[in-house]
């Protein structure tokens, strides 16, 4: 059985929670990543995953910092309505650049206000500024293929991939 090294490709089912127990999210299906410093997957979750194999279990608390990250107060802007859609709604996402940013930095925006002249959007991720525990559950490892390796990531399961 293949333990989980640098460029291996792991499978899991994870779950996350916030402290109080509460469910955020988790995966309906299992996901792959490539392990081995990639930045695929939070960096305590892949180091206390080093060496596991298929069948193994770990659960961790991860930090704001190493989680969904820090609340940025910055990535919060308030917007001339005039610059939206008509059917504008809360909760709709979209992408755009943060002040201030590299041109090419791309942030995914989410309304969460919409007044008469005014709409208001977050860039943060919404579990930005929580601690959370990580669960997971490996389901597979391989040697990842030279193409995963020189691409930093891992492909879809019949070797079909879109950049």
């Amino acid at each position: 059985m293949t333990a989980i090294e640098k460029d291996t490709v792991v499978t899991l089912e994870y779950e996350v929670y916030d402290l109080d127990g509460k469910l955020l999210e988790k995966s309906d299906e299992p996901v792959s990543y490539l392990h081995g410093g990639y930045d695929n997957i939070f960096p305590p979750v892949e180091r206390a995953l080093e060496g596991k194999q298929a069948g193994d279990a770990v659960e961790l608390k991860l930090q704001p910092a190493d989680a969904f990250g820090e609340y940025d107060e910055a990535l919060v802007r308030v917007e001339p309505r005039d610059q939206f859609p008509d059917n504008i709604e809360i909760g709709m996402q979209f992408v755009g650049s943060p002040v201030g940013a590299e041109e090419d930095a791309e942030v995914v925006y989410t309304v969460t206000e919409v007044a008469e002249d005014k709409v208001v959007v977050d860039g943060n991720h919404p579990y930005a500024g929580e601690a959370v525990r990580f669960k997971c559950t490996v389901s597979g490892v391989r040697t990842a293929d030279a193409h995963e390796v020189a691409h930093g990531h891992a492909h879809a399961e019949h070797g079909h991939h879109h950049h």
